[in-house]
C-alpha cells in the first residue's frame, strides 16, 4: 500500500501532523507493507527565493493578524507540536521560499532518503535556531549530508534550477487535481484522503480501511498458461 504526503517545510501543520501519521503508522500491523512518498506542496509559490521575513510579521501582513494573535497562534502550535514530543521554536523563526527544498527532496528520493531529509529540514525549520533561509545553499548541503546524501551532488542540483523542477510543478498540479488546496494532505492507494493534521486515531481508522478495501488482482486470460516460478520455467511439450 502507497501512502503519499503533500505538504510543504514551511507548514507546523505539516511537521506536527507527520508525528501523528508515524505514530499510527509504527502500530499499524501491516507496516513493513506501506510505502510513504512525500510530494510538494508549496504554502507561498510566489515569494521571491531571497524574500525572508520572520514568521510573526509573515502572520500579520498575510492573514491580517494582530501581533498578539500571530504570537498566540504560535504558542498554541508548540503546545501541539510538544504533545507529540517535538521541539518548536514560538518565537524568532523566518519564513522563506521552500522550492529549492523541494527540489532537494525530490533528488533525496532517488537516493532513497527522502525520509531523513525531510524529517531533518522540518527540525531545522521549526525547532533550530539557524535558518533555512539565510544562510544559502551550504545550509541545505549540509542537512543533505546528515540525511546521507553526496555532498558534491546535492550543492549541483541547488546550483540548477531547473533539476527537478518539473517533478515540484508536477507534484503541485496533482494536488490541485485531487482537490487538495491546503497541507498536509495525505492519500491512501489513491483511495482515500485525509486532510490536515488529524489525531492519530483517525491516521489509523485510515490505515486499516484502505488495507482492508485493497482490490484483488482481477485475471484475464486463461490460468495455467505457460510461465517461469521458483521450480523453473514451463517446457513446451511435443
Amino acid at each position: 500500500m502507497r501512502v503519499e504526503i503533500w505538504s510543504d517545510i514551511a507548514c507546523p501543520w505539516c511537521y506536527v501532523g507527520k508525528a501523528r501519521f508515524e505514530k499510527a503508522l509504527a502500530a499499524f500491523p501491516h507496516r513493513e507493507h506501506v510505502e510513504v512518498v512525500h510530494r510538494s506542496f508549496e504554502l507561498d509559490p510566489g515569494r521571491a527565493k531571497g524574500d525572508v521575513q520572520p514568521v510573526i510579521t509573515m502572520l500579520t501582513r498575510k492573514y491580517g493578524m494582530s501581533e498578539a494573535q500571530a504570537e498566540a497562534g504560535e504558542d498554541n502550535l508548540g503546545a501541539q507540536a510538544a504533545a507529540e514530543g517535538l521541539d518548536y521554536r514560538t518565537r524568532g523563526r523566518d519564513h522563506g521560499n521552500t522550492f529549492d527544498m523541494h527540489r532537494l527532496l525530490h533528488f533525496a528520493k532517488e537516493q532513497g532518503r527522502q525520509d531523513e531529509l525531510i524529517q531533518l529540514l522540518y527540525r531545522a525549520n521549526f525547532a533550530e535556531e539557524r535558518s533555512v533561509f539565510t544562510e544559502g545553499d551550504e545550509r541545505l548541503v549540509e542537512l543533505a549530508v546528515a540525511a546521507g546524501l553526496d555532498a558534491e551532488a546535492a550543492r549541483a542540483v541547488l546550483a540548477d534550477p531547473s533539476r527537478y523542477a518539473d517533478e515540484v510543478r508536477a507534484d503541485e498540479r496533482e494536488a490541485a487535481q485531487l482537490g487538495a488546496t491546503g497541507v498536509p494532505f495525505f492519500v491512501l492507494d489513491r483511495t482515500y484522503g485525509v486532510s490536515g493534521a488529524q489525531p492519530a486515531e483517525v491516521f489509523t481508522q485510515a490505515l486499516s480501511q484502505a488495507w482492508g478495501e485493497r482490490s484483488p488482482l482481477k485475471p484475464v486470460g486463461q490460468t495455467g498458461a505457460d510461465a517461469c516460478g521458483p521450480d523453473g520455467c514451463a517446457v513446451p511439450q511435443q
